[in-house]
């Protein structure tokens, strides 16, 4: 079994541990307060029933009934979210090792191969991830460069608890999205696009977290310079997120409990952290309308996605 390296990127009042398993975030540290939630060695992450902290692909979120079909041919896929597929499969990118090369306190490089036919994906896909920290920031680049035409769907999916204990009731959240993809009982989109105004999903201005019943659903942003989105936490933390992807699913921890020991940040369970995932539309392999995902030689797959807290 391939052994798991971890480097630690530093940068004034920041500490960031980074695993080559899954690219996962296994703590982050803000004037020493552990802000995201982890499992307590890197060897959990093997298992990770959560997809804590880590990279999701090749396609994150879900593909409904684990299947589509490319130019005539249907792609089988496991299930393992029944009856659909869930972030790239059982063995997906964030389960598997990476090739870690550390530039230093500030920068780390990670690559993998995934072969044509894994997870019943199409093609051989180069992956690479930069993550950069610079002034609090942390900056995620995440390219894919695929020998044939597949569809590819990254996603960090990092628990947020900027308390460092308890849950994140009463985090105030805003997110810069007037739509959104509306879900089914199975937490896929049922295929429409409809404002957020008069629904749960309406963070155009703050929301506290535990006003609600919980969150899990995809934001269609509205683009400009400012942030995608915004976290305010009672001790005076704050977080924002900026990137270029279409969407940002919006994840209470609903579903979390305990299932591995836990490291330094808050313990395990509903409403102990908040995902924020910026991505392209779950399920946009078999719904036209909302956007193609697929890429290809040409078109290769890119991502840049920056986290601030202070």
């Amino acid at each position: 079994m391939d052994q798991i390296t971890t480097h630690v990127l530093r940068d004034a009042d920041t500490e960031i541990k980074v695993l080559s398993l899954g690219c996962a975030v296994m703590d982050w540290r803000v004037r020493d307060i552990p802000v995201v939630l982890g499992y307590a060695e890197p060897e959990h992450y093997r298992q990770n029933p959560a997809w804590m902290g880590v990279i999701c692909g090749r396609v994150a979120n879900r593909i409904a009934q684990a299947r589509f079909v490319m130019d005539g041919v249907a792609y089988a896929l496991p299930v393992n979210n029944p009856p659909h597929h869930l972030h790239g499969g059982p063995g997906g990118i964030g389960k598997r090792n990476w090739q870690m090369s550390p530039e230093g306190d500030r920068a780390v490089e990670l690559r993998l191969v995934s072969d044509n036919g894994d997870q019943g994906y199409p093609g051989k896909v180069d992956f690479r991830v930069v993550m950069r920290l610079e002034g609090g920031r942390l900056t995620w680049e995440m390219d894919a460069l695929p020998d044939r035409v597949t569809p590819i769907n990254l996603a960090q999916h990092l628990y947020f608890n900027l308390m460092g204990q308890g849950t994140v009731a009463d985090h105030t959240l805003t997110v810069a999205a007037d739509r959104y993809t509306p879900n089914g009982p199975d937490l896929v989109p049922v295929g429409r696009i409809d404002p957020v105004q008069g629904t749960d999903f309406d963070f155009r201005t703050p929301v506290r977290l535990g006003d609600g019943e919980g969150w899990d659903g995809n934001l269609i942003l509205t683009k400009g310079a400012g942030p995608a989105a915004r976290v305010v936490a009672p001790n005076g933390l704050g977080l924002r997120l900026w990137t270029d992807r279409p969407g940002l699913q919006v994840y209470t921890s609903n579903t979390l409990a305990p299932a591995l020991p836990k490291g330094p940040g808050a313990a395990h369970g509903r409403f102990a952290g908040l995902c924020l995932e910026a991505q392209d539309f779950p399920n946009a392999v078999n719904d036209p309308a909302f956007g193609s995902i697929l890429c290809s030689p040409d078109a290769p797959y890119r991502q840049v996605t920056s986290i601030e807290i202070g």
